[in-house]
């Protein structure tokens, strides 16, 4: 899986031709093809970059998600944080027509159900907001190299980190897009709202992402 999706030497110009829906197809469908041994072995591949990093050692309160749709499987890593004590986090879909994520603590005796769109959540006591965490991994369909992220559609994540905007010096969470390295392109199409990524995770490499390089923060 290491390397670009296409082997063709048209593949840059291939992807700059799709919009935004015609990206989440292809990225999508190339996700469900890969087999149960290629999505534990990127997974097991992208918790030993992490560990690499010390991603885990630097922040006390860790945003995770659980995986749906082929999305990179993030438990090993959740369960190394839990080892490590660390507070881990997962998200929370609000009630209809609301946008804003609220994200509850992993406890020892977690309560699951399903929300709306057939994703596992987790409740606890005391939600949090996304700007009481130290550092945020989130799903992705495709990055590029300016550190934009192409998400589901939905908006949530924008939405809930649009108030990175109005901070000028001191910002947290720390936004870390995690992904196969195939969803890496030179570059996906923006919107205004979009939120850009301080670095992106695969299995094969960390990213990091200079501040202020056509972004609206």
């Amino acid at each position: 899986m290491r390397g670009g999706l296409l082997l063709s030497p048209n593949a840059a110009q291939f992807f700059a031709q799709l919009n935004k829906s015609q990206l989440r197809r292809h990225f999508r469908q190339l996700r469900r093809q890969l087999s149960p041994h290629q999505r534990r072995a990127a997974a097991n591949g992208l918790m030993r970059v992490a560990m690499r990093e010390r991603l885990l050692l630097r922040y006390r309160r860790i945003g995770f998600y659980l995986p749906f749709e082929g999305e990179m499987d993030l438990l090993p890593l959740l369960n190394q944080s839990l080892m490590l004590g660390k507070s881990c986090y997962l998200p929370v879909v609000p009630r209809r027509f609301q946008k804003h994520l609220y994200f509850t603590r992993l406890t020892s005796r977690p309560s699951w159900y399903l929300n709306r769109f057939g994703i596992h959540e987790h409740w606890s006591p005391c939600p949090v907001r996304a700007s009481q965490l130290d550092i945020l991994f989130m799903p992705l369909v495709g990055f590029d190299e300016q550190g934009f992220r192409l998400g589901m559609g939905g908006g949530f994540y924008d939405t809930s980190l649009a108030f990175l905007g109005r901070r000028k010096a001191w910002r947290k969470p720390y936004l870390v897009g995690i992904g196969y390295e195939f969803q890496k392109v030179k570059q996906v199409p923006r919107d205004p709202w979009d939120v850009p990524l301080d670095a992106a995770l695969t299995e094969h490499g960390f990213y990091r992402f200079p501040r202020n390089t056509n972004s609206p923060i």
